[in-house]
């Protein structure tokens, strides 16, 4: 973990859902400059280039046409068990048969010997940040986008060698990041963007410099001309900026409804936008037919969000019994990520440690009103400005042990982040199944050396513990050979 210096606390996000200094905003927005110019994805390319091989990285820029995955034990997506000596063929970037039979394979097909090891649907994160998951507050500090975009670049590759094939970004102007990713220039997960957030003027989010206040007619603040929020203090306001996210390719948009954690001057305990203004938001996207979800941790804000007529509610750890009890009957999700200790985060001083350590005490309750309300729970990490926090990526998803079993945060992580995923509507940048082994969906999969029902910890070591990972039909890693 990154430990850093007073004069650099306040750069931290830490649970902060994409909050940047201005420092860091003034590196993202040169980044996101070059990025409009069009030159993300031939950085990319440079940088991939030049990067040192790894192991099994694909080499082709065409998916292998056939490659047969024999003598698994196959853990679906869905169920509680695994299904022993199953073959499943992939055809392009999808599955096109799974079978116990133990056919010969068809001639023409790459045959991958599983050796009864278990074979998954690849992970999913649907709370990520994929420019600054990895960027350290000293790199961004200095401004040089090629450092950002480096940074990025390499915590991409990194997310999917640890088996993360799709994530869900909830802030930052990732949409030409996400470009080179779908192109084959980087290598990385699938991305559902939401763009910048929307806040309001003192919002969780609203970095401003002081010098920036108060707000100037038609002039945009730093954090806003680099895309990673965006402030909006009227009906009008919110409506545009909502679909200005959605006019650039944002296959969900984030609403902040509250306070966060280590934003300097927004309490945890602060309700940002009006009932009328949250209505607006949520009406253009379910007019894009899409969805929005809500920042909220306490009560009065989750409320607010569920009365509005959000489809999920991010965070939520303050919620209450009798939130709990709402956000279930109104069939709402909620996005939650398990903070248990100090380790989940980076390093946070004064009233952002406080908080944060509010947020520690909360989860404990709040996975436990999820629980006995049967609430539509969807699992994201939430990791930023650390590439050694990154790294617990599948650790925060093991923390789920604590209240599910092994079968139950396998499919969290999953079919069950799939179907959140899925409210994107026509706006889904990947129409078909993911989070599923079954003919049709995308061949996106992980062979893993060992039974992750038995020893979910498995996933907290993905250098040991995953032979194969897939995506979109192409090998990224392969220890197994052919």
């Amino acid at each position: 973990m990154i430990r850093m210096g007073k004069k650099y606390s306040h750069l931290i996000h830490g649970l902060g859902c994409g909050c940047l200094s201005p420092e860091v905003q003034q590196a993202s927005r040169r980044l996101d400059d070059l990025t409009r110019r069009g030159l993300l994805a031939g950085m990319g390319a440079a940088v991939f280039a030049a990067g040192s091989p790894r192991l099994g990285l694909a080499q082709s820029s065409s998916p292998t046409p056939k490659i047969l995955f024999r003598q698994a034990r196959l853990f679906d997506g869905t169920s509680s068990t695994l299904r022993p000596n199953v073959q499943l063929l992939v055809e392009g970037n999808r599955i096109v048969s799974i079978d116990t039979t133990n056919n010969p394979p068809p001639a023409d097909a790459t045959v991958i010997d599983c050796a009864d090891r278990v074979l998954i649907p690849g992970l999913i994160d649907v709370h990520w940040h994929t420019l600054f998951a990895a960027v350290p507050a000293l790199v961004a500090s200095t401004g040089e986008p090629g450092l950002i975009f480096t940074a990025s670049t390499a915590e991409a590759e990194r997310t999917l060698l640890r088996g993360f094939t799709t994530v869900r970004d909830l802030g930052g102007p990732v949409f030409t990041f996400k470009q080179a990713v779908d192109n084959g220039t980087i290598p990385g997960p699938r991305i559902y963007p939401s763009g910048a957030f929307i806040t309001t003027s003192g919002g969780h989010g609203d970095l401003r410099m002081l010098s920036e206040i108060p707000r100037s007619p038609g002039e945009l603040s730093s954090v806003e001309e680099f895309g990673g929020a965006m402030i909006a203090d009227s009906i009008g306001e919110v409506q545009l900026r909502v679909r200005e996210q959605l006019l650039q390719g944002a296959s969900q948009v984030k609403i902040v409804g509250g306070g966060g954690v280590s934003s300097p001057r927004s309490p945890l305990d602060m309700t940002t936008f009006s009932l009328e203004d949250l209505t607006a938001a949520v009406a253009v996207a379910k007019d894009w037919n899409t969805y929005a979800t809500v920042h909220a941790y306490t009560p009065r804000t989750i409320q607010r969000a569920l009365a509005a007529g959000a489809a999920c509610i991010e965070h939520a750890h303050l919620m209450d019994e009798e939130t709990a009890k709402l956000i279930a009957d109104k069939g709402v999700w909620l996005s939650i990520q398990p903070f248990l200790s100090v380790e989940d985060s980076v390093p946070l001083t004064g009233p952002s440690a406080e908080r944060l350590h509010q947020v520690f005490a909360g989860t404990l309750v709040a996975y436990e009103l999820a629980r006995k309300y049967n609430i539509k729970t969807a699992w994201g990490s939430d990791m930023l400005f650390s590439p050694e926090m990154t790294a617990r990526q599948g650790t925060m998803l093991t923390h789920l042990s604590r209240w599910y079993t092994n079968a139950e945060v396998l499919r969290a992580a999953t079919s069950t982040n799939a179907e959140l995923l899925a409210l994107s509507g026509p706006r889904n940048p990947y129409p078909g199944k993911l989070g599923v082994l079954e003919a049709g969906a995308f061949a996106d999969m992980l062979v893993v050396d060992g039974n992750p029902l038995d020893d979910i910890n498995l996933l907290n070591d993905p250098d040991k513990s995953l032979a194969v990972i897939m995506k979109d039909g192409r090998i990224y890693k392969n220890t197994l050979g052919t």
